[in-house]
């Protein structure tokens, strides 16, 4: 097992990678010219969610750090997988956005040389979520990086990232896992009947994080299913309103539920931190720190209802795909195959034009919620459309 095990379906991006350690292996050893071709100090590695463009950035960097260019065994390539490798950071985010607080701190540890490992590798995971300061700040240390020091920035297109930064880094653009490797994945790695694993890695249309939950979870799948239910229930205004309703009661419970746990922990170790209980604890300093640990949950919070929307939107822009297949004839396989007998109905009583019209309304009602429209407002307007066709 190596540390590219985790990529699948993405060999070409894989073998680029690979290239690249044998450059800085060999930058390392003194040569020059085309032994090293293949590297440079600034990555810029996209695609589409699920697609393992944080399990690329990882692997490159433990690649980097290994003696065996990545053998996944040993101890370096299991710290620096882990975020543990004291030459290696990892950046990411479950807020709306990286501050430049964090990125002044990156940039600082990007300076020094190398502690232990070969190379000082800075891993942004969610670059696009990078402010506008964030970017100012990172701009001069990839323009002028360190010799010994190598800057990986994750997004999901080129255009997320700020062009001053795009323009000096390497673009490697990752696909979209096809379906039979993922599934066979499954299968392989985490022992999943071939059945579920077809059909959870169909459901989750190339999202390798999603595929796994899917096959998983039972929860995962009814949560699923009861979200394909609501084009089928859309006979009214009335029944619109209720299900834009159910859409964003049910995101809330799912966020919630995910963020209890992580918001308790946080906080019992902040306080523990902060000494509360204890005749050292300055009750006004200790005031401060938590109320901005509520914040940052309270946004937290925020991004992942938002994430669970937006999935229940693409699950439902799936279904309508589905749909326009059998209109057109476009012999395409269906991704809710289960489903074939409504889809086909559904197929039926409408046209092809109004099947993209509703695709338009939920592709609409995504970038609105992104665009920070209140979710309830943006999904009733979304199922009215879907009714109205």
């Amino acid at each position: 097992m190596t540390v590219w095990d985790d990529l699948v379906g993405q060999e070409p991006a894989v073998a680029v990678l690979k290239k690249a350690v044998d450059g800085a292996t060999a930058r390392l050893k003194g040569a020059s010219g085309a032994a090293t071709a293949g590297m440079t100090h600034a990555w810029l590695i996209t695609g589409p969610p699920g697609s393992g463009r944080s399990n690329a950035g990882r692997a490159f960097a433990a690649a980097l750090q290994c003696e065996n260019q990545g053998c996944g065994e040993c101890a370096v390539c299991r710290t620096a997988l882990s975020g543990a490798h004291p030459d290696v950071s990892l950046i990411r985010t479950e807020l709306l956005s990286i501050r430049v607080s964090e990125i002044r701190e990156l940039v600082r540890r990007a300076a020094m040389s190398p502690t232990q490992g070969r190379w000082q590798v800075m891993v942004v995971e969610d670059a696009d979520r990078l402010t506008e300061q964030a970017a100012d700040a990172l701009l001069k240390s990839i323009e002028e990086p360190s010799p010994r020091t190598v800057w990986v920035l994750c997004a999901p297109t080129v255009e997320d990232v700020v062009p001053t930064i795009r323009s000096r880094c390497r673009l490697l653009v990752l696909r979209t896992p096809p379906v039979g490797a993922v599934a066979e994945m499954l299968t392989r790695r985490n022992g999943v009947e071939p059945e579920l694993a077809g059909f959870a890695a169909r459901a989750a249309q190339g999202h390798i994080g999603r595929a796994k939950a899917l096959a998983r979870d039972e929860e995962v799948r009814s949560r699923r299913s009861k979200v394909l239910e609501v084009p089928f229930e859309l006979r009214d205004i009335g029944a619109c309103l209720n299900a834009a309703q159910r859409l964003v009661d049910a995101a809330k419970t799912e966020s919630k539920a995910s963020a209890a746990k992580v918001d308790e922990q946080e906080r019992a170790e902040l306080e523990q931190a902060l000494g509360m209980g204890t005749k050292g604890a300055k009750p006004r300093e200790t005031a401060a720190a938590l109320k901005e640990l509520e914040d940052q949950q309270k946004a937290r919070a925020k991004r992942w209802e938002r994430d669970v929307l937006d999935r229940s939107l693409v699950d439902m822009m799936a279904l309508y795909r589905d749909v326009l297949v059998l209109q057109t004839g476009a012999g395409a396989e269906l991704i809710n195959a289960e489903l074939r007998r409504d889809i086909e109905h559904l197929a039926g009583r409408t046209s092809p034009e109004q099947t993209i019209r509703r695709i338009d309304a939920l592709t609409g009602c995504r970038e609105a919620i992104e665009g920070n429209v209140a979710p309830l407002l943006a999904l009733e307007a979304m199922t009215i459309a879907l009714f109205e066709g």
